[in-house]
């Protein structure tokens, strides 16, 4: 990805992993909405209620990438307020655990929102017309 699509901020997490200490930036991926999937429900072992919905996020650059990320809980609410093709900027977190010898990794969402483009001084000034004016 490039930086314009996955923006690293300086927050840092830190985690603990065989014994190694892992740290992993705050990260935001940028892109347009490309499927929103309807709310998975179930129980977990420890018999505790879950809910998960996954937006497919396709990132805007020179070889798009389709990103599937998982919000889940009360964090599903936010995709509420969204529709397949709007600009958005989500803000992700990366998780990844071993089972059995084998090592998953996924995306987690906690907050999305519109993105709006950068504005190049152009479009935010337009040229006037000089003729009109007093001086």
């Amino acid at each position: 990805m490039n930086l314009h699509n996955c923006r690293i901020s300086k927050v840092y997490y830190t985690i603990k992993f065989n014994n190694n200490t892992i740290k992993i930036d705050n990260m935001d991926i940028i892109g347009t909405i490309k499927l929103i999937s309807e709310t998975e429900e179930g129980t977990s072992k420890a018999g505790k209620a879950w809910a998960k919905r996954q937006i497919v996020v396709t990132t805007d650059e020179k070889y798009p990438q389709d990103i599937a990320i998982d919000f889940m809980g009360d964090k599903i609410l936010q995709i509420n307020n969204f529709q397949v093709g709007n600009p958005v900027n989500v803000s992700i977190n990366l998780r990844g655990n071993e089972y059995n010898g084998k090592y998953y990794n996924s995306i987690n969402g906690w907050k999305i929102s519109n993105h709006i483009a950068n504005v190049g001084n152009e479009q935010q000034n337009p040229a006037r017309e000089t003729a009109d004016l007093p001086f």
